[in-house]
């Protein structure tokens, strides 16, 4: 079998199809390399190997009836899925005490989707507790490395999904993205990271930080491979009223080349204060790359992104607060003993199984709705997400993409930001995506000078224009072929 830690999508369809391994073979490998790597890297919180083996068992059985090709479009294709994504029979635990021994009586639709593609699940991944951080330090069982370097973080709140794939662990992997947490860890472990537009993917069965705000969306090795994963899972679901009818083809264009497109830059964002000068040095050197390949670069402006950072430190505790108030210690969740009676339970129970993180977020969220705050916080926050809005509207009028930094700097070492406001700013360049509701990405380039760590180069399109960020991306990848797996992760297994 060819190395499974460096195996994108068309690889795993050719060998199973070739018969060059069977899917048996390939989740074997699989369990291998993630036995000898994940110790390591802690991304995984639990895997699943009996429904791994039984849709392999599927697939082989497909394999040699001939069927293969009806499988679907990630058949054989081992994913794994970030521990705030629930699938029946597992435990998803939002890296959080609270929920660690909640089992899942449902499958959210973006997982079952990717099994009715055919894919191979591999495993439950390690997240910040409830997404809330830019780190996955904030994991209740410890926090995920970075495989590009084991002393740094890989990002967050999606970091295991992100590690994962890095560490050649899964070819694909799904997180989700409330702030900037699919595609912050992709740009600080070199993978790609496609946060879609609101409502492309349904949210039904996801774990809610900021309902208005998460959107799921894939990790992969290759700007196609997550083109694909897209086609799997996005569409409209009946039991999420937030998604769409989407019908695109995520892989038509990718081939179209971006001559003729118009690619923003906002000036405000290159020149922010404390932007990396090596992250700035790569994020231009891509720009004048697309020039190259005939794209037209025009100055934008986002005049209100500034306010971004304010309206979503207002709006996503707001919304974390309100959707934490189900976690009550009497219908599931963590029940502190020893109480008789429900006030003192209530209180103990959460205090205990909620971490420092999320009870900051309780404590802000319940705060900003308080009477005579409401008015104050709330509704400005709201204009200002009008306004936000407005502006990429008014953007995207003049430009096909935005191309922008995903973060001010490269992964930084584990336990190196103790404020969490520092933590906070890391989404700076991010966040106004979610606020707006837009496409967004992570593309990796080049490792930076010096410190030889990935970075990544964020694209943003038009709302259900995510096609547009795609064929981009692509089109670097002819000039930046993307390396996918860690260096040091790779030919590993079974040593």
């Amino acid at each position: 079998m060819s190395r499974f830690e460096i195996m994108g999508i068309s690889d795993v369809k050719a060998g199973l199809s070739s018969g060059e391994f069977s899917a048996k073979e390939l989740t074997d490998a699989a369990f291998s390399h993630i036995a000898h790597c994940d110790p390591k890297v802690h991304a995984f919180l639990e895997l699943t190997e009996d429904k791994a083996y039984e849709k392999a068992a599927e697939v082989d059985a497909a394999i040699a009836e001939g069927r293969f090709d009806q499988m679907g479009v990630l058949a054989g294709v081992p994913i794994a899925f970030k521990d705030n994504l629930n699938l029946l029979g597992t435990r998803t635990t939002c890296a959080s005490r609270m929920l660690e021994n909640y089992v899942s009586p449902y499958t959210a639709t973006c997982v079952q989707r990717a099994l009715d593609a055919g894919s191979i699940p591999l495993g439950k991944l390690n997240m910040d507790e409830f997404a809330f951080g830019s780190t996955t330090e904030s994991s209740a069982f410890g926090p995920t490395r970075n495989p590009w370097n084991l002393e740094c973080v890989p990002g967050g709140s999606s970091g295991g999904s992100a590690a994962a794939v890095a560490a050649g662990m899964a070819v694909v992997a799904l997180g989700s993205d409330t702030g900037g947490s699919i595609r912050q860890p992709g740009s600080f472990t070199g993978t790609v990271a496609v946060k879609p537009s609101y409502g492309v993917v349904s949210r039904y069965g996801v774990v809610a930080f900021g309902s208005s705000l998460d959107q799921v969306g894939p990790f992969a090795r290759s700007v196609r491979d997550a083109a694909l994963v897209l086609n799997a899972i996005s569409g409209r679901d009946r039991l999420d009223v937030t998604s769409q009818n989407i019908t695109t083809d995520f892989t038509a264009n990718l081939d179209e080349g971006v001559s003729g497109m118009k690619v923003g830059v906002v000036p405000a964002f290159m020149e922010a204060q404390g932007l990396d000068p090596l992250v700035k040095e790569r994020i231009e050197d891509a720009v004048r790359e697309l020039e190259n390949l005939g794209a037209e670069i025009v100055e934008v402006e986002l005049p209100n992104a500034q306010a971004a950072m304010s309206a979503y430190y207002v709006l996503g505790p707001c919304e974390a607060y309100s959707n934490l108030a189900r976690f009550d210690s009497v219908r599931y969740g963590y029940c502190d003993p020893g109480h008789r009676d429900l006030g003192s339970q209530y209180e103990a129970s959460r205090a205990t199984g909620f971490g420092p993180e999320a009870r900051r977020r309780i404590m802000l969220g319940s705060y900003l709705l308080s009477a005579g705050v409401y008015d104050k916080y709330y509704y400005p926050a709201q204009q200002v997400r009008t306004l936000i809005t407005q502006d990429y509207r008014r953007a995207y009028e003049k430009v096909d993409v935005i191309v922008a930094p995903v973060a001010p700097k490269t992964a930084f070492k584990l336990g190196e930001l103790s404020d969490p406001t520092s933590m906070y700013l890391t989404d700076m360049f991010t966040i106004s995506v979610n606020i707006a509701g837009t496409g967004g990405m992570s593309f990796p380039l080049p490792l930076t000078r010096n410190e030889g760590m990935p970075v990544g180069i964020q694209i943003i399109s038009p709302q259900f224009k995510d096609e547009n960020m795609l064929r981009v991306a692509a089109a670097l990848e002819t000039v930046y072929p993307v390396v996918g797996t860690a260096p040091d992760f790779v030919g590993r297994a079974g040593e």
